[in-house]
């Protein structure tokens, strides 16, 4: 560049939303989005923990029931049995979420509603909320 300093406008069309929290997203064209590594949703992963560790305890004998655990923890058993649930999601949607990838329409009411058993519909269920 010579003389006069030259400007150079660049223009991308940006779509900002805000999920959760107070945290703005920016949703670039073909669904990209400025998530990085410390983007996951904290609700989500934190749930994701409860009900694994959850499942540890029941597993490992620690409380024989539900009720008990739910009793130990102060929550109401149908929140846990409900939270317990997560433990079922695909190995990819835990991923997805851990990661920060799941679909911002992803929140945990949504996922506590109803759940298939199967990992593949859940994947296909999923698919359009980019999850693979």
């Amino acid at each position: 560049m010579t003389g006069a300093a030259q400007m150079l406008t660049v223009r991308v069309p940006l779509a900002v939303r805000k999920p959760r929290g107070g945290r703005k997203l920016m949703i670039a064209p073909g669904g990209t989005t400025n998530r990085g590594p410390s983007a996951a949703d904290t609700t989500l992963v934190k749930a994701l923990a409860r009900a694994f560790r959850w499942r540890r305890m029941l597993e490992a004998g620690r409380y024989g029931t539900i009720d008990e655990l739910a009793a130990a923890e102060k929550i109401n058993s149908s929140y846990v049995s409900r939270l317990l649930r997560l433990t079922l999601l695909a190995p990819k949607i835990v991923e997805a979420i851990l990661d920060g990838r799941q679909h911002p329409g992803m929140t945990l009411p949504g996922l506590m509603e109803r759940l298939m058993a199967e990992w593949t519909e859940q994947l296909q269920a999923f698919s359009e909320k980019r999850v693979g």
